[in-house]
C-alpha cells in the first residue's frame, strides 16, 4: 500500500482548535460592553440565566452564572434592551460563543423613562395612585418602622432628626437599596410591618418610613419595581417614601401615603416638634385661661347684676316673722275680747226682748175670735152682696145708658152753640167723669169677686140663689165662674151650720 505524501499544514485535534478559539476570543476583547436587546431569556434551576442579546445586524449568546446574578444591578427581561458588561468567552462542545455577563445597566436614561412612564400608567389606570387610598399620618406615632439600608447615613439622619425634634421607638428593617434583588427585599420589608399584629411580640410601627439616600437614575430602579409599588398601595400602615434628593421621583412616591424630599424631612414628617408642640400647648394653656377667666368675669358681673336686682330675702323673712309674732299676739288678747262683747251684747238684746210666748197666744186667741166672726158673717154678707150686685148692676149700666142718651143729645143741642175751645175743655170734663163712673161701676161689678175665686149660683130663670135651701133635688142650676159658665143639676143634701167651713 502506498504511503500517503507527507503535507506541511499542521495537524490540530478538535479540542486543540476550541481552546485556541477561547483563548484567542478572551485575549483579543477582555472586558468589554455589549448593546443590544435581550431576548430567548431563560432561568434554569441551577440559578444560572441563559439569554441573547440582538440589535438590527446580529445576535449573540450570552450567559449570567449564579453568583454574578446578586450583583447583576436588575432584573433582566425580554425586550429589554440593555448595556451587558463581562467577557467574551467560546464553549468547545457546542462550537460556539457567548457573552459571560457580569453586570447589566439599562441602555440610557430613555429607555429606563419610557419603561418607568409605562409602569406608571398602567398602574395608575388599576387605581394603586387614587388620592382616597391615602391614609392621614398620626399625630404622635408611638414606634416608627424604617426600611433601608444599616450602613448607609439615612438611618444615622432619621436617628438624630427623631431625637432633634421627639425621641420615639425606631424599629430597623434593613434591606439593600439598590442591586440584584433589592426591590424584592424592600417589597418583603413593607409587607413585613404591613403583617406585623397588635401586641406582639414585636411592636407594630404607627408609621413607616422607606428611604434611601441620592443616586443615579439606574441606582433608584428598586424603587420603581411593580412589586415595590404594590407593596406600598397595599401597606395597612401609613407610609413616607423619601427616595434620594428633592428633585428624583419614583413610582413608591406616588403610591405612598406622604412623599418626603429627603429622609431627613420624612422624620420631620413622621413626628412633630417637640419645642414646637410645648409652645402650641402654652399658647392654648393661655388663650383657653384668658377665656376662662373672661367667663367667669362675665359671670361674676351677671351675678352681681341679678343679685342687685333681687329683694332682700333674709330681711323679708325678718319682717315677716315679726308681722306673723305680732299678729299671734293680738289675736290671743282679741279673741277674749271679742267673746266677752259678743256675750254682753247677746244679754242686751236678751233683756230687751219681749215675752215672745205671751205675745204668741195673745196673737192667736185674737186671729181665732176674728176667724170665727168672720165665719158668721161672711156667707149672708156673701149673698146680699151677691144679689145687690146683680141688681145694682143692672140699674147702674142702664141708667148710664139713658144719662150718655140724655147727655149726648144734650150735647148735640149745645153743641152748635159752643166754641171749639169751650167744647174741648167741656169734652175733657165728660171724659174725666165718665172713666171717674167707669172706675167706681168696676169696682162695684160682681166679676171682680168671681175672679178673686168665687162662682155665682142661679136657677134656671138665671135668678141668683143664696141659700142651699133654697135648692130643690134635680134642679137645673147655672154655676157663673170669671171666664164662663157652666151647667149643674142638685141632686140634693142639707143646709151645714153656720159654724162648719166656709160655703165653695
Amino acid at each position: 500500500m502506498d504511503e500517503l505524501p507527507a503535507s506541511n499544514v499542521p495537524e490540530y485535534s478538535v479540542s486543540e482548535i476550541s481552546g485556541a478559539v477561547k483563548r484567542t476570543l478572551e485575549g483579543a476583547f477582555g472586558r468589554i460592553r455589549v448593546r443590544g436587546e435581550i431576548t430567548e431569556l431563560k432561568r434554569y434551576p441551577s440559578g444560572h440565566i441563559y439569554f441573547s442579546l440582538k440589535d438590527e445586524g446580529g445576535k449573540i449568546a450570552g450567559v449570567v452564572w449564579k453568583f454574578s446574578v446578586p450583583r447583576l444591578g436588575l432584573v433582566p427581561e425580554n425586550g429589554v434592551e440593555v448595556i451587558a458588561q463581562g467577557k467574551i468567552s467560546s464553549y468547545g462542545e457546542r462550537s460556539s460563543y457567548q457573552l459571560i455577563v457580569e453586570r447589566m445597566e439599562y441602555a440610557g436614561a430613555g429607555a429606563l423613562l419610557a419603561r418607568i412612564e409605562a409602569l406608571r400608567l398602567r398602574l395608575a389606570a388599576e387605581g394603586v395612585f387614587d388620592a382616597d387610598r391615602k391614609r392621614a399620618l398620626p399625630l404622635l406615632p408611638e414606634v416608627i418602622g424604617v426600611v433601608t439600608s444599616a450602613q448607609g447615613a439615612v438611618i444615622q439622619d432619621i436617628k438624630t432628626t427623631l431625637a432633634r425634634r421627639f425621641p420615639r421607638r425606631l424599629i430597623l428593617w434593613p434591606v439593600p437599596v439598590q442591586g440584584e434583588g433589592a426591590a424584592q427585599r424592600i417589597a418583603d420589608a413593607i409587607n413585613g410591618f404591613s403583617a406585623l399584629p397588635e401586641g406582639g411580640a414585636i411592636p407594630r410601627p404607627d408609621v413607616i418610613i422607606v428611604a434611601r439616600g441620592g443616586g443615579s437614575l439606574e441606582d433608584l430602579m428598586a424603587f420603581n419595581d411593580e412589586a415595590v409599588v404594590r407593596a406600598a398601595a397595599g401597606c395597612s400602615i401609613p407610609l413616607i417614601s423619601a427616595v434620594g434628593h428633592e428633585t428624583d421621583t419614583t413610582l413608591i412616591d406616588f403610591a405612598s401615603d406622604r412623599r418626603a424630599p429627603t429622609p431627613t424631612a420624612a422624620a420631620e414628617l413622621a413626628v412633630p416638634s417637640r419645642v414646637e408642640l410645648a409652645a402650641d400647648l402654652q399658647q392654648k394653656a393661655a388663650r383657653l385661661a384668658g377665656a376662662l377667666n373672661r367667663a367667669l368675669q362675665d359671670g361674676r358681673l351677671r351675678l352681681q347684676r341679678a343679685e342687685r336686682g333681687l329683694p332682700d330675702l333674709p330681711g323679708l323673712l325678718g319682717t315677716a316673722r315679726q308681722r306673723l309674732d305680732d299678729r299671734a299676739q293680738r289675736l290671743a288678747l282679741s279673741l277674749p275680747n271679742l267673746l266677752a262683747a259678743r256675750r254682753a251684747a247677746l244679754h242686751r238684746a236678751a233683756a230687751a226682748m219681749p215675752d215672745l210666748p205671751g205675745l204668741l197666744v195673745r196673737a192667736r186667741q185674737v186671729l181665732d175670735d176674728r176667724a170665727g166672726r168672720l165665719r158668721t158673717a161672711l156667707p149672708g154678707l156673701l149673698a146680699t152682696r151677691q144679689a145687690a150686685l146683680l141688681l145694682g148692676g143692672e140699674k147702674l149700666r142702664s141708667a148710664v145708658r139713658h144719662a150718655v142718651a140724655g147727655r149726648a143729645a144734650a150735647a148735640g143741642r149745645v153743641l152748635p152753640r159752643l166754641s171749639d175751645a169751650t167744647l174741648r175743655a167741656r169734652l175733657r170734663e165728660a171724659h174725666a167723669r165718665l172713666a171717674g163712673a167707669s172706675s167706681g161701676l168696676e169696682a162695684l161689678s160682681y166679676t171682680r169677686v168671681l175672679e178673686r175665686g168665687f162662682a155665682l149660683v142661679s136657677d134656671a130663670a138665671d135668678h141668683p140663689l143664696t141659700s142651699a135651701q133654697a135648692i130643690k133635688p134635680g134642679a137645673a142650676l147655672r154655676i157663673r165662674f170669671a171666664d164662663g159658665e157652666a151647667r149643674a143639676t142638685a141632686d140634693g143634701g142639707k143646709a151645714r151650720s153656720r159654724q162648719g167651713s166656709l160655703p165653695l
